[in-house]
C-alpha cells in the first residue's frame, strides 16, 4: 500500500510539475498558444522587454528546480513512456529556451522573430475558423493594438543585427505594410457589412489595424536608417529619447555559440555524437547522395535535363486545383495497399489563398500546409496552394511549371498534406506523451518546440522515401527524390559546418549552389535561414536516417513476422519526441519483450 502511494504522489508531483511547465510556456509564448488551440492569450503578443526576458529566465530556471523535484531523471536514464520521457524533454525545452536566451542569438539579435510573431500574431485569428468570426476579429483588434508598443521593444531588446538577417525582416515589414493598411481592414469591412461578424465595429478595426502598418514602417526604418529620429517614418511608437538605428553586426555574428548547438545536438535531437564526427558522417552522406544522383540522372541527360523535365510534366490550368486531390487520393491508396500505416480520420481539402492574405503570403513565413491546432476541434483542414486566378500567358505557364506533378505529389502530398506531416501530426494528437501532442506545432517562424523536429522533418522526409519503395513515384520523380536527399545532406552540412565557426553565410550560399545545385536566390535564401536557426537544417537528416536505421534494426529482430503498419503504427504513437529518444525505447521494448 505504502509503495502504491508513493506511486501515485509521485505522479501527481510529476502532473503538476508540467502543468505548470505549459501554463509558463504559453504564456510567455501567446502566439504559439494560438496556434496550439489554446486560447486564453489570443489578445496580447509576447512581451520581449529586457526586463521581461530576465524575469522570463528566472521562471525557466524555477521550473527547472521543480521538474527535478519532481522525479526528472537524466537523459541517460529515462526508461518509462510517458512518464520518464515527458519530465526529461519538458526540461531540455526549458533549457534550451534558457541557452537560447543567453547567447544572445535570438530575439536579441534577429528582428524576423520580432516581425513573425506581429504579423502571425494576426494571421493565426483571421485565417483560422476555430471560433465565430466576431470573437476572433476582437483579439486580433487587440493584437493589432499592440502591435506599436511590442515592435517598439525591439529597440530596447536589440542593439545589432546580421545585415541578411535585417533585410529579410524588411520584407516581413514589405508584405506587412498593404496587408494591415489595405488588404485585411477591406476584408473585415465587408464580413461585417454582410453580417457575419457582429459587434465588431469595422471602422475602429481598420484604424487600428492601419497604426500597425505604420508601426512596420517605422520598424523597416529603423533597421536600416542609422539615426532613426532624422527619418521621414511614424515615429509615435519609439518612447522616449533618440534612438539609433539598429547596426549592422559583421560574419561572426551569422553564426550561433558552438555550445548552443551541442545542446541542441544533445539535448533537442537526443545526439551524443560528437559534433566534429557528425559533420565527417553528414559530408560523407552528401558525397554518397550526389553520386546516385548523377548515376540515376545519366541515362536522361544529368540533373538539370532531368529538371526541365520534371517541369514540362504538369496538369493543364484547368486540371491543376483538381491534380492535388488526385494525387492525395492515389497517395493514400497506395499506403493501404501495401499496409503501410493506419491513416487517421482527418479530411483535408487543397484551396486557394485566401483573398485576404493572398498578395501577401508569398513574401511571408506563410505555410501551405500549417499543422492542425492540437486543441482546437477537427474539421476538415485546408491545404493553401497559390492559385492561378489572376495570371495571364506567360505567368500561368511559369506558376504551372514551378508547380508540377512532381512538386505536387512529393511536397505538397506525400511530404505535407498525405502520409506525411498530415498523418503524423494525428497519430501525435492521441498520443500518451503531452510533450508529444504538441511539440511539432507550427508557430510564427518555427515549429513550438525544438525537440519536436527530427521526428516531425524526419518522418515526412523519410516517407517519400517509403513511397518510392512501394513504387508510387515515375522514374523521373524518383531521381527528385534523390535530389531532395541530396539537399537534405548539404543542410546538415551547412548547419554543422557554419555553427561550428568553419563557414559564414557566403561560403554557405556556394555549397548550396555548388553542392545542391540550387539557385543562386535559393540557395542565399536557405543560408541566411540556416544561420537565424542553429540545430534545425541538421534535423531533417537526422530524423530520416535514424528512421531507417531503426526500420532495419526492428525488421532484423523481428524477422518474418515484421509488420511495416505495426512499426509504423509503433513509431507514430511516440509524437513528435526526438527520433533518437523513440529508437532507444523501442529497442529497448524489443530486447524485453
Amino acid at each position: 500500500m505504502g509503495d502504491t502511494a508513493a506511486r501515485v504522489g509521485a505522479a501527481g508531483a510529476a502532473g503538476a510539475a508540467l502543468d505548470r511547465v505549459f501554463d509558463t510556456f504559453y504564456r510567455q509564448r501567446p502566439v504559439t498558444a494560438t496556434f496550439t488551440g489554446l486560447h486564453p492569450h489570443d489578445g496580447v503578443l509576447p512581451d520581449w522587454s529586457p526586463a521581461a526576458l530576465g524575469a522570463q529566465a528566472e521562471e525557466l530556471r524555477a521550473l527547472r528546480r521543480e521538474l527535478e523535484a519532481a522525479g526528472r531523471v537524466p537523459d541517460a536514464d529515462v526508461r518509462t513512456f510517458p512518464g520518464d520521457v515527458d519530465l526529461a524533454l519538458a526540461d531540455a525545452t526549458l533549457e534550451i529556451a534558457l541557452a537560447e536566451h543567453e547567447s544572445g542569438h535570438f530575439v536579441q539579435r534577429n528582428p524576423s522573430l520580432w516581425t513573425g510573431e506581429a504579423i502571425f500574431g494576426v494571421l493565426s485569428l483571421v485565417t483560422r475558423d476555430f471560433a465565430p468570426l466576431a470573437e476572433r476579429l476582437a483579439s486580433a483588434e487587440a493584437r493589432l493594438g499592440g502591435i506599436p508598443a511590442f515592435l517598439a521593444q525591439a529597440s530596447q531588446t536589440m542593439v545589432s543585427a546580421p545585415l541578411d538577417w535585417k533585410m529579410k525582416a524588411r520584407q516581413d515589414c514589405e508584405a506587412a505594410g498593404p496587408l494591415f493598411a489595405e488588404t485585411l481592414p477591406a476584408w473585415v469591412r465587408g464580413e461585417v457589412a454582410d453580417g457575419r461578424a457582429p459587434g465588431i465595429d469595422g471602422e475602429r478595426w481598420s484604424r487600428v489595424s492601419a497604426a500597425a502598418s505604420q508601426a512596420f514602417a517605422a520598424f523597416a526604418t529603423w533597421l536600416t536608417v542609422p539615426d532613426v529620429a532624422s527619418a521621414a517614418a511614424p515615429l509615435s511608437w519609439l518612447r522616449g529619447g533618440k534612438p539609433k538605428g539598429l547596426a549592422d553586426i559583421g560574419p561572426t555574428g551569422e553564426s550561433a555559440p558552438q555550445l548552443l548547438l551541442e545542446l541542441l545536438v544533445r539535448r533537442g535531437h537526443w545526439v551524443t555524437t560528437p559534433l566534429p564526427s557528425l559533420l565527417d558522417e553528414a559530408q560523407t552522406a552528401l558525397a554518397d547522395a550526389r553520386a546516385t544522383l548523377e548515376t540515376m540522372a545519366a541515362p536522361y541527360g544529368g540533373w538539370p535535363a532531368v529538371q526541365e523535365q520534371l517541369a514540362e510534366a504538369h496538369p493543364a490550368p484547368p486540371q491543376y486545383l483538381a491534380r492535388f486531390r488526385e494525387k492525395w487520393d492515389a497517395c493514400r491508396a497506395a499506403a493501404e495497399a501495401h499496409d503501410l500505416v493506419t491513416w487517421p480520420d482527418a479530411p483535408l481539402r487543397y484551396v486557394p489563398f485566401p483573398e485576404h492574405t493572398r498578395d501577401a503570403a508569398p513574401k511571408l513565413y506563410y505555410l501551405h500546409y500549417r499543422s492542425p491546432a492540437p486543441f482546437d476541434p477537427f474539421g476538415t483542414f485546408d491545404y493553401v496552394v497559390a492559385p492561378l486566378d489572376g495570371l495571364t500567358g506567360d505567368e500561368i505557364t511559369a506558376r504551372l511549371r514551378q508547380w508540377n506533378d512532381s512538386v505536387i505529389t512529393l511536397n505538397h502530398v506525400v511530404h505535407h498534406g498525405a502520409i506525411g506531416h498530415h498523418v503524423q501530426n494525428h497519430h501525435a494528437y492521441r498520443g500518451a506523451s503531452r510533450i508529444g501532442r504538441v511539440a511539432a506545432v507550427d508557430a510564427a517562424c518555427r515549429i513550438s518546440m525544438f525537440l519536436g523536429g527530427s521526428l516531425a522533418e524526419g518522418w515526412a522526409c523519410y516517407v517519400c522515401d517509403l513511397m518510392e519503395e512501394v513504387g508510387f513515384l515515375t522514374p523521373l520523380e524518383a531521381i527528385a527524390q534523390q535530389h531532395t536527399r541530396v539537399r537534405i545532406a548539404a543542410r546538415a552540412v551547412a548547419d554543422l559546418q557554419l555553427h561550428t565557426g568553419r563557414a559564414s553565410i557566403p561560403s554557405i550560399t556556394w555549397h548550396y549552389e555548388d553542392q545542391a545545385g540550387m539557385s543562386r536566390v535559393a540557395a542565399r535564401g536557405e543560408a541566411v535561414r540556416n544561420s537565424m536557426y542553429p540545430g534545425a537544417a541538421v534535423m531533417y537528416w537526422l530524423g530520416t536516417r535514424g528512421i531507417h536505421r531503426l526500420r532495419a534494426e526492428v525488421r532484423r529482430r523481428e524477422g518474418a513476422a515484421f509488420s511495416m503498419r505495426r512499426f509504423h503504427d509503433r513509431f507514430l504513437s511516440y509524437g513528435a519526441i526526438p527520433v533518437a529518444l523513440i529508437s532507444k525505447l523501442m529497442l529497448a521494448e524489443e530486447a524485453r519483450s
